[in-house]
């Protein structure tokens, strides 16, 4: 059974930085990633991690958060990472982890198949 488990979610203001990880069981995924819904909004693509099979993996991110959002992922661990840094309101979301195995779908069509549960992030300003 797949499981997909977030944390690291919090309040921080407005300039600080927050982690997110989560953690994968069940099985490897080529690509982990992360979306985020904000109230009233539609859920939207942030970021994503494609791995080769090796160690290296490319990256691609949503143009809100490039600069200052860094995706990486430990394999050994099947954990996927989000470093946020230099947070504003506007990132104020419920964030949620995603695995597929379809390398391009995250991004291009901000679908995947597995889904974890979420974990709410607030910048205050």
């Amino acid at each position: 059974q797949v499981q997909l488990v977030e944390s690291g979610g919090g309040l921080v203001q407005a300039g600080g930085s927050l982690r997110l990880s989560c953690a994968a069981s069940g099985r490897t995924f080529r690509t982990m990633g992360w979306f985020r819904q904000a109230p009233g909004k539609e859920r939207e693509f942030v970021a994503r991690a494609s791995t080769t099979g090796r160690s290296i993996y490319y990256a691609s991110y949503a143009d809100s958060v490039k600069g200052r959002f860094t995706i990486y992922r430990d394999n050994a661990k099947n954990t996927v990472y989000l470093q946020m840094n230099t947070l504003k309101p506007e990132d104020t979301a419920v964030y949620y982890c995603a695995a597929d195995d379809v390398v391009g779908r995250m991004a291009q069509q901000g679908s995947a198949d597995y889904w974890g549960q979420g974990t709410q992030v607030t910048v205050s300003s």
